[in-house]
C-alpha cells in the first residue's frame, strides 16, 4: 500500500484505519457516558493522571508517592469504576456483530414484507394496550429485552412466560393489580415476567416531572441491551427509552415505527 511522507510524520493507509477506530471507539464511549454520573468520574480519573505527571516527585515526595499508587492500579480502576458502562459498550458491539447480520439472513430468506407483517402481528397488542392505557392514564413501564438475563430480572420479579395479549398486559397494570408495581419484560416473544424492580438511571440532567417509572425505564436500557415503554399515570404520555436516551410525548405511529425497528 502507498505510504505518504510528510518529513517526519509518515501516513499509511493503516495509520488512517487506526485513527478512524480509535475515533469511532471514544465516540461509542462517549455517548455511553455522557449525562451519567460516569462522566464525572472519567474526569476525576483525568483529573488525578495528569497531576501524576506535573507534579515534582523531588520537592513533592507525598503527593507524587499517592497519585503513582493510583496511577499503577489504573486499569483496575477503570474495570470496577466502570463496569456498567463496560458491559453496555461490550453488548453494542455484539448487537451490531450478530443480530444485524442475523436479520440479513432473514431477509434473504423470506422477504422484507414477511418480516414486518410478523413484526405487526407480534407488536398490534402492545400498541393497543398502549392506546388503552394512555386513555385511562394508567401507569406502565414495558421493557423488551434483547437477551433475558435470568439473574438480572427474575431476581426481583414473578415469572409470566406467556403469550403477549392486550388484555393480559391491560390486567397487570391495573393500580388493583398484585403486579401492577414494576415493569412487564418481554422477550423472545412472550411476556416473561412482570413486577420486575429495575435499577434507576444516575443521569442528573431529566426534566423534574420525571418519577420512579421514568428513572427505571431509562436505568435498565443503560445497564442492559433492552428499550423501553413508559406511560405516564399523572399525564397518560408515552415516552420511550433505549441506550439511557428517552423520547417524550411519542405519537402511537412513531411507538410502531420504534417498536419495528428494534423488537
Amino acid at each position: 500500500m502507498q505510504a505518504f511522507d510528510f518529513g517526519l510524520l509518515k501516513i499509511t493507509p493503516f495509520s488512517v484505519l487506526d485513527i478512524l477506530l480509535l475515533a469511532i471507539i471514544i465516540y461509542q464511549l462517549y455517548n455511553l457516558i455522557r449525562g451519567t454520573i460516569a462522566a464525572n468520574i472519567f474526569i476525576g480519573l483525568t483529573l488525578i493522571y495528569i497531576l501524576y505527571f506535573i507534579v515534582p516527585e523531588e520537592k513533592m515526595p507525598l503527593l507524587a508517592g499517592i497519585l503513582k499508587k493510583v496511577a499503577d492500579v489504573g486499569i483496575i480502576a477503570v474495570i470496577v469504576l466502570f463496569q456498567q458502562e463496560i458491559r453496555r459498550f461490550l453488548l453494542l458491539v455484539g448487537k451490531n456483530a450478530s443480530l444485524q447480520r442475523n436479520k440479513a439472513w432473514w431477509q434473504y430468506f423470506f422477504g422484507k414484507a414477511q418480516i414486518e407483517k410478523d413484526n405487526y402481528a407480534r407488536i398490534k397488542p402492545i400498541i393497543d394496550a398502549c392506546k388503552s392505557l394512555k386513555q385511562t392514564r394508567t401507569g406502565a413501564l414495558i421493557v423488551f429485552a434483547k437477551y433475558y438475563d435470568e439473574q438480572f430480572y427474575q431476581n426481583s420479579c414473578e415469572v409470566i412466560e406467556a403469550k403477549i395479549s392486550k388484555r393480559l398486559l391491560e390486567s397487570i397494570f391495573q393500580k388493583n393489580s398484585p403486579l401492577h408495581d414494576g415493569a412487564v419484560v418481554i422477550a423472545e416473544n412472550k411476556i416473561k415476567s412482570a413486577s420486575c424492580i429495575l435499577p434507576l438511571t444516575e443521569k442528573t440532567d431529566l426534566p423534574t416531572q420525571f418519577g420512579l417509572r421514568h428513572r427505571a425505564g431509562i436505568g435498565v436500557t443503560e445497564a442492559n441491551d433492552a428499550t423501553a415503554i413508559i406511560v405516564s399515570e399523572e399525564t397518560g404520555e408515552i415516552s420511550y427509552a433505549k441506550q439511557g436516551r428517552v423520547k417524550m410525548n411519542i405519537s402511537f405511529a412513531e411507538l410502531e415505527k420504534l417498536l419495528n425497528k428494534d423488537f
